[in-house]
Parts: C-alpha cells; structure tokens; sequence
C-alpha cells in the first residue's frame, strides 16, 4: 500500500508531501517556502518571523469563537541519518518510504515522522472545512534538533494563544508535562604527529551496527555508544602492542546516540597476530555484555594504506584517557518522578583528523544544577588532558505543572475515548515547550503524539494505527477546548 492511501488520507498525504522537500536542520530554506506557500493557498493570514518561523492563523469555526485560542506547534526540520550503505543525497533528495505492516518507514534513512507527524498533523487542519476547532495560530519553528533556535528566536508579538499543543511526543499513551534542558559541550585538540616506522603495517577498524537512537528518550536503554566502544578497543590494545593510532571518525550528529565508529590504526608487523587478537577478545566481550541489545553489532578489521605519520604517543594517551574517563550515559535519575532520567550526557561525536582531536556532546537535565554538574563532568574530563572546551547551545527545562487545566481535560478526555489510563509524565528530551514557557509566560501547555520508534536513526518509523488514535485524539480535543 502507498503511504498516501493510509487513513487518515489527509494527514498522510500532507506528511509525503512534506518529505517530499528536503529540510535538514540550518538548511530549512526550502521547507519554510513550502510551509509559507501552504499558507498563501489557502487564503490563511501567513508570517515569516525574523529568525524564519512560520505562523499560520485560522479563525475559530462558526459556534467555536468563544473559546480559548490555541497554538499547535511542530518543528519543520529533521535528523537526517542514513546507513553506512546506503547511498542518499539529504540536500536535494525527498525522504523513500514504504510501508511495512503497521508501520511507515524509509529506505535506509530517518522517516522524518520526528516531527513531520505534527506538522502534517496541523497542515490537515488548517486545511480542512469540516473539523470544529477554536481560532488556531500554528507555530512552525525551524533547527529544533541542532539548537531549539526558532523556539529560542520566536517573535512573541506574532502569538496570543492561551494553550499550546505541542505535537512532538512519540507515545501515543503519554501526555507530556515536563522536558529536559540541555547545553552543547564541544571540545579541541591540537595535536602532534611523527612517523610511522617502515616495518608497521595499517589497519582500519569498522564498529557498526548499533542501535543509536535519541540521546535523550534512548539514553536509559542501555544501548552502545560507538565512540566509547571504539575508545574501549584501542585503550586494551595499545596496553598489549605498539599501536599507532592515525585517525578517528566516530557518529554523527549531536542528539543521536552514536552507532558507527572507524578508526585508522598501525601496529608492527610482528605484532599483527597480537594486535587482531586483542580486537577479538573485546569483541567478545562486548558481544557477550550487549547479547540481548545490541543484536547486530559488527566490528570487521581490514589492512589499508596510510600516509606515513601517526599521533605521538603522549597525544595519544591524552585521546583515550579523556574518552575513557568522560561521563556518558544516566547521570542521575530522577528521585522526585519514579523511571524518569534527571541528567544524562552523550559523546556524540569523535574525530581525529588533520591534527586536530575533536568531540561533541550534549548534557541534558530537567533541574537547571544537575545539568551544569554533568556539564562540568564534562568539561573537566577533556581540560585534564589540556583540550579547548566551548559549551554553549544552553537551552531551558520545562517544569512539570499536573495541575493545568489542559492536563485535566485531555486526560479525561483519554479515559472516556481509549477506556485506558494516560501516562502524565516529563521527558529526558528538549521538547521547545521549555523554551516556549519562558517566552510566552503562563501559556498552558502540553506535549503528545503519535507512536514513534528509533527517531534520530535510520531505524525510524511511525505505526500507523497509533497516527490513527491520535488523530482522533486531536480533533476531540479541539472540539472541548475551553471557553476564555
């Protein structure tokens, strides 16, 4: 089956036409033309702010124009991640899906359902003639997965809703009332190179095959960090041979768990049997500790050419003690709401090229003083071995508030349509909710969505059953938002 033929019709179809325009975070010029152009056709009051969000206002339908004025909100752009075979062009191609059960998926790249859903969600509604609903002014921010920056740049006169629906959940049981706040930390290295002495020979090592996933909603699974496996690897092997270690190129994108890594390396020749036997022996024991996780793990060794010179050994040390001792993974859970991570970071990114050693990483918290503890977990572990360290990108936390009046009606609304008991919970990821709060005081707000699994990964996909239940979910609500 076409996704354009999935129910509901209008919603699918508003979602492939929109995965039709490619829309990388920083590069969303393409995208705002398309949503601006929506806008326009449909004769509805369209603005481009200055920062290049698009706000689109429809009046309340007839019998509707005394409730309260809502602000449903969606980021335009997305992750773009692929597999390491698959051949794509993010910068001119349109997302391939295809349908596979009760799912949507893409052919070897992210879907884009993070959080195109929403914004096809709200497309279908500014668009219909027969939904009820209140006067809606949608919000559509631009770079929320590389810095929250239309959320952060927002033009406040541009809004005057009192509720925000936010559209950027991926449980569909879930009504989320409470985000993580975040800060980038990102450091460099110079460092120094000497030869590589004639008898050695090369090695490229290839660690594949994670899950990855959101370094926020992922990131108390339990899942491989590539860069710290790939650490963990070189740190045994230099300790049984003379390692030379060339270069380094470990994940992808700040907010996605890394699930690639490769290094370049040379050992001397007579200690190839030692050097590939230490590769096996952590092999095993990584394949033995991730048995029931990481199923399709690879880690392959190849010989290759290198150009002569390799990291001096102190740098090197200096590399691997700084990725070996930085914090990764939960922090703290949270002692105040039972299963939820309080503060986490994630390597995200290592590089060793051209002299120069590089990281990134993303600290997240939902209390402002465990954020900047873990941030200078961070900072420290890479200033220890004289590494430059910037972090910047800081972005709020939403405070949970169980008490709001939206809360109320959509988890009533829940019980009575679903016959089952929502999840009101926060969430260790950066929903723009956070930063929305403090730009647009006392604006009640919620966060929901659709089921959406391994967002940020080419593994992503949307079940279409639950895009179903929270289409529903979404026009009941707006039929019963509240009178002013």
């Amino acid at each position: 089956m076409e996704v354009r033929n999935l129910e509901p019709k209008a919603l699918w179809n508003h979602f492939a036409d929109l995965n039709a325009v490619p829309r990388p975070s920083k590069k969303e010029e393409r995208v705002i033309r398309f949503m601006l152009d929506f806008g326009k056709q449909l004769g509805l009051e369209t603005i481009e702010d200055r920062i290049g969000n698009v706000i689109i206002k429809k009046p309340a339908t007839p019998g509707m124009e005394n409730r309260k004025t809502i602000v449903m909100q969606s980021h335009l752009d997305m992750v773009h991640q692929k597999n390491a075979d698959t051949v794509f062009d993010f910068d001119n191609q349109g997302i391939e899906m295809l349908v596979d059960g009760d799912w949507v998926r893409a052919k070897g790249t992210t879907l884009g359902a993070d959080n195109g859903i929403g914004v096809a969600a709200i497309m279908a509604v500014l668009a219909s003639t027969d939904i009820p609903h209140p006067a809606i002014e949608a919000l559509f921010t631009i770079d929320e997965e590389t810095g929250m920056t239309g959320a952060m740049q927002v033009d406040p006169k541009n809004i005057t809703g009192a509720i925000l629906l936010n559209l950027d959940t991926e449980d569909d049981d879930e009504l989320s009332i409470g985000c993580a706040g975040g800060i980038d930390t990102n450091t460099t290295m110079e460092v120094a190179y000497e030869p590589i002495p004639a008898d050695f020979v090369a090695f490229e090592i290839q660690l594949r095959g994670l899950l990855g996933g959101h370094s926020g909603m992922d990131i108390n699974l339990g899942r491989g960090n590539a860069n710290k496996w790939m650490n963990r690897l070189l740190y045994h092997a230099v300790s049984l041979v003379d390692l030379r270690l060339i270069a380094l190129d470990g994940g992808s994108l700040r907010n996605a768990i890394p699930r690639e890594s490769t290094a370049l390396v040379a050992v001397p020749k007579e200690e190839k049997a030692m050097f590939l036997g230490a590769v096996d022996q952590v092999n095993t024991q990584l394949q033995a500790e991730y048995a029931t996780i990481e199923k399709e793990f690879k880690l392959t060794v190849t010989e290759a050419s290198h150009e002569g010179k390799a990291v001096t050994h102190s740098d090197a040390e200096r590399i691997m003690q700084s990725v070996y001792s930085v914090a990764n993974g939960v922090f703290r859970m949270s002692p105040a709401i039972a299963g939820l991570v309080e503060a986490s970071s994630s390597l995200a990114r290592v590089t060793l090229k051209d002299g120069r050693f590089t990281t990134q990483s993303l600290q997240r918290s939902s209390v402002e003083s465990t954020k900047a503890d873990v941030a200078n977990a961070v900072r420290t572990a890479f200033e220890s071995v004289g590494a430059a360290v910037v972090q910047n990108g800081e972005y709020p936390g939403w405070e949970p508030n169980p008490n709001s009046e939206i809360v109320h009606l959509m988890a009533e609304l829940y019980r009575s349509t679903f016959n089952g008991e929502p999840q009101i919970k926060a969430c260790h990821a950066g929903l723009e909710c956070g930063i929305l709060g403090k730009q647009f005081p006392g604006m009640d707000m919620i966060s929901f969505g659709p089921n959406i699994r391994g967002a940020h990964s080419p593994d992503e996909c949307v079940q279409i059953s639950s895009v179903q239940k929270f289409w529903k979910f979404l026009l009941l609500t707006l039929e019963r938002i509240p009178v002013q």
